[in-house]
């Protein structure tokens, strides 16, 4: 027994230096990301209620990635390091489900949520049709098709661990989709006032499907609410979004499914696939469970005066919110520190910029589906 527990304290002190590190780089990014927020701001190019657009997740991979190429990584990092990459990592992703509510699809009506999965289909085929077109890693192009398709770094973090995905490929899919979505959080504000005449509706609706992160979402409904005074705009955007951000339950499992099928073809004499639940990772099913109680605390709160007759509307709220901050915050930022002081810049070189091609014409793709839909079925979308 003794033996045991000094085993057991040897690998949580091994572990401690690499983890502490992933957190301090976490914290780092996600200040940083909030100074630039506040110059960009100062600058004129977002309003004053803007808040943080600038992806903190994103500022953490790059600053584990400089440290990682201009410094080096000591060997008694490491063992924290990929145990960040690998545990941290799911459990965030699972706490990241009470920041879900299922109820926000219904507020889209019948019309909402086929525009919502035409989107998001677009994105996935495209992006994965120009993989296969230009002769690229699978892995990569899969990841970027549910960064772009779906809730941008999240979804390329939550697909990650299922397709066993390298530290670099991660790294240059979140590099793509905080580009293009940074790009069209700062122009799509304007080109939306114009193509949709300022309805309140259609403009938040075409923000919450074309616009990759959910940050981004958000920092683009606030500019354009701040420049043409449509605060119903933000409403929309954000429902949209948050309704998009669920299909990471279905998606997952089904670009699972479709790379170990390619996988599979591609070896001679392909072995028969392993049976369909075993594409749906033990954390995607926590994030699921985790994204009903939401949906039930929200509902007996909405048809009563409690959560679950327990807890109520200011308790409720602190108790999902703070939970999934935890998750999407402080585990996802160590998780992807992680991912930065794993990557080789070397490797980059071999990669190329075929994949940010791919990147970007699977964003404009996504944006003209979703302009095209949104002035086909939009007048008749109510929220």
């Amino acid at each position: 027994m003794l033996e045991g527990k000094s085993g057991k304290g040897n690998v949580a002190i091994q572990l401690l230096p690499g983890v502490l590190l992933c957190v301090l780089l976490m914290f780092s990014g996600k200040y940083l990301a909030e100074i630039l927020s506040y110059l960009m701001i100062e600058l004129g190019i977002l309003s004053a209620n803007s808040g943080t657009p600038i992806s903190g997740i994103f500022v953490t991979i790059l600053l584990g990635v400089l440290l990682r190429n201009l410094i080096g990584v000591k060997d008694i990092f490491l063992q924290g390091i990929s145990f960040s990459l690998k545990y941290i990592l799911r459990i965030g992703i699972v706490l990241l489900g009470l920041k879900l509510s299922l109820l926000e699809a219904f507020k889209l009506g019948f019309l909402g949520l086929p525009l919502i999965i035409l989107c998001i289909a677009s994105g996935l085929f495209f992006t994965i049709y120009l993989t296969r077109k230009m002769n690229q890693s699978t892995r990569l192009g899969i990841l970027t098709a549910c960064g772009t398709g779906i809730c941008g770094i999240t979804a390329i973090m939550a697909t990650s661990p299922v397709i066993k995905a390298k530290e670099d490929e991660i790294s240059y899919a979140v590099a793509n989709i905080t580009i293009f979505g940074m790009t069209g959080m700062i122009l799509y504000p304007f080109i939306a006032f114009y193509l949709f005449n300022n309805d309140p509706v259609k403009i938040g609706m075409f923000l919450g499907t074309s616009i990759h992160d959910t940050a981004q979402v958000t920092g683009a409904a606030l500019i354009y609410a701040d420049m043409f005074h449509a605060e119903k705009v933000i409403e929309v955007a954000t429902v949209t979004k948050l309704t998009r951000n669920l299909f990471i339950i279905a998606v997952i499992p089904l670009l699972s499914y479709f790379y170990m099928n390619q996988k599979n073809r591609l070896k001679s004499g392909g072995e028969a696939l392993p049976k369909w639940s075993s594409f749906i990772p033990l954390f995607v099913i926590g994030f699921l469970l985790l994204s009903l109680i939401r949906t039930i605390g929200d509902a007996t709160l909405l048809h009563g005066s409690t959560a679950f007759g327990l807890f109520n509307e200011g308790l409720w709220t602190t108790i999902h919110s703070s939970t999934s901050s935890i998750g999407s915050t402080f585990l996802l930022g160590t998780a992807m520190a992680g991912v930065g002081l794993s990557t080789n810049l070397n490797i980059f070189r071999k990669i190329g910029l075929k994949p940010f091609y791919i990147g970007f014409i699977a964003s404009i793709s996504v944006g003209l589906v979703s302009v095209l839909f949104i002035s086909l079925l939009g007048s008749f979308i109510k929220i």
